[in-house]
C-alpha cells in the first residue's frame, strides 16, 4: 500500500483538501476571505478554497515532521519579505492561522496532543494516517492507470535487412 512518500506531494494535499472539505469540522473562518498568510505577504490568497489546502498541507506535515507545535509550522510557512531598499528578512507565517487549522484538526480527531520525549506537539491520529493513506492510495491509483493508457505503441525491433536498407538509400 503506498504511503505519503510514494505520491507527489502537491497531488495528495489537493485530494486531502478536497476529502476535508466533506467533514463539518473543517471549514474557514469568516475572516479568513480577508487575511494575509503572514506579515512577509502583500495580498490575501487568491485560491478561493486555501483554507482546506492549508489545512491539509498542515495534516501532511504534521504526519512527516513527528509532534510539531505551532512554532514550528509558523516557521514552515514563514517567507521573506520585501522591505524598498533594505535587505529582504525572514518572517514567520500567522500563528492564529495555524492555531485555527490545529483547533479544527482536533475537533475532527485527526490529531492529537502528545509529548515523546522531550519533543511536545501534535501527531496524527489513526483516522488521520488513514485518510492520508487512503488519499495516497487513491492517487497511486490514477497515476498507475494514467501511465498504462499512455504508453506509446512499442515499434518492431529493428532487423539486418531494414538497417542495412536505410544505410544504403543513405548513401544514395
Amino acid at each position: 500500500m503506498p504511503s505519503i512518500y510514494d505520491v507527489p506531494a502537491d497531488e495528495l494535499i489537493k485530494r486531502t483538501a478536497l476529502e476535508l472539505k466533506k467533514r463539518p469540522e473543517i471549514k474557514p473562518p469568516v475572516w479568513s476571505a480577508f487575511v494575509k498568510t503572514g506579515v512577509h505577504k502583500e495580498r490575501p490568497p487568491m485560491i478561493p478554497d486555501w483554507w482546506h489546502v492549508r489545512v491539509a498541507a498542515v495534516l501532511r506535515s504534521i504526519d512527516r515532521l513527528g509532534p510539531i507545535g505551532v512554532s514550528k509550522l509558523r516557521t514552515k510557512y514563514g517567507g521573506k519579505m520585501h522591505r524598498g531598499h533594505k535587505r529582504e528578512h525572514f518572517y514567520k507565517g500567522s500563528g492564529s492561522i495555524i492555531r485555527k487549522v490545529l483547533q479544527q484538526l482536533e475537533a475532527a480527531k485527526l490529531i492529537k496532543q502528545t509529548k515523546i520525549g522531550i519533543h511536545k506537539g501534535r501527531v496524527l491520529t489513526p483516522e488521520g494516517h488513514s485518510l492520508l493513506d487512503k488519499a495516497a492510495l487513491v492517487i497511486h491509483k490514477e497515476r498507475k492507470t494514467s501511465t498504462k493508457q499512455e504508453k506509446p505503441v512499442s515499434e518492431p525491433p529493428e532487423t539486418k535487412q531494414t538497417t542495412a536498407k536505410v544505410k544504403e538509400a543513405v548513401v544514395e
